[in-house]
């Protein structure tokens, strides 16, 4: 075996237990600030039954007319993850404030630990709050209608697409540094994505202006791939093009987000 590959293993050895040793940072605190556990519960809930009871009468769900919340709930499975990566800014930017970041930095452990322990522990919540949802959902009268195994793929490829945006967050909050900024930072980029798709309307009933940007909206990908996990119909084209986009952030974001961290004075 080469030098280059037993220090690959090496490192990779050492980056693992780190990773979980953060992972258990972050969800302890999350614990400890039952507060923020609580909102940050309530909040997606509330959201939920308001779309579903404010505008369910008012939106034509397209060429197969549905109840409005077996439209909504899909799409807004994506939204929870996409709206809750923002947190990871913000973290990320308050252990910068704090030191706590430099106190890292100056251990013998892993440097792609702190990021990966932290996105980790933020797809540990994601995947708390999806499910949290389905059953809020099924309360107010969503089904699925393709089978377990296709929700349980459904669930877990909205996990995935949380992961992947929480490096997005990552690479803000390590570039900002600042509490306020990487709340402002972390929104700012997600509305246009959030709300120009068809995750709360189908594309069709937009201006076609906006429907050249809806259709390649990871997005929209995402939540039409969702839709037809949970209820039948088309899933492939879009699946493939989810995947892909995930690939994509994940590479470019996580190699950016390493980089800075390594950068920070």
């Amino acid at each position: 075996m080469s030098v280059a590959t037993t220090s690959t293993f090496s490192s990779l050895a050492w980056t693992i237990p780190d990773t979980m040793v953060i992972t258990w940072r972050t969800l302890l605190r999350t614990v400890r600030l039952p507060q923020l556990l609580v909102f940050s519960t309530i909040q997606p809930v509330m959201l939920l039954l308001l779309f579903n009871y404010v505008f369910g009468g008012a939106i034509n769900t397209g060429p197969m007319p549905m109840k409005y919340i077996q439209f909504l709930l899909p799409g807004f499975l994506v939204q929870i993850v996409v709206f809750g990566s923002t947190q990871t800014s913000v973290a990320l930017a308050e252990d910068l404030s704090r030191g706590i970041i430099d106190r890292f930095r100056s251990l013998p452990m892993s440097r792609a630990a702190v990021l990966a322990g932290r996105t980790l522990a933020d797809t540990l919540r994601y995947a708390f709050l999806a499910v949290l949802m389905v059953g809020v959902g099924y309360a107010v009268g969503f089904r699925f209608e393709n089978g377990f195994a296709f929700a349980v793929g459904a669930i877990m490829l909205s996990v995935l697409f949380g992961f992947a945006f929480s490096w997005i967050s990552a690479f803000i909050g390590m570039s900002v540094r600042d509490v306020e900024t990487a709340q402002v930072a972390g929104f700012v980029w997600v509305f246009p994505i959030v709300f120009a798709s068809s995750m709360f309307v189908p594309v069709e009933s937009m201006p076609g202006w906006l429907q050249a940007f809806a259709k390649i909206n990871p997005v929209t990908m995402t939540a039409d791939s969702m839709r037809g996990l949970c209820l039948g119909g088309p899933i492939w084209t879009h699946l493939w093009k989810s995947l892909a986009w995930i690939g994509g952030i994940l590479v470019v974001f996580l190699t950016l987000a390493v980089n800075r961290y390594r950068r920070i004075a």
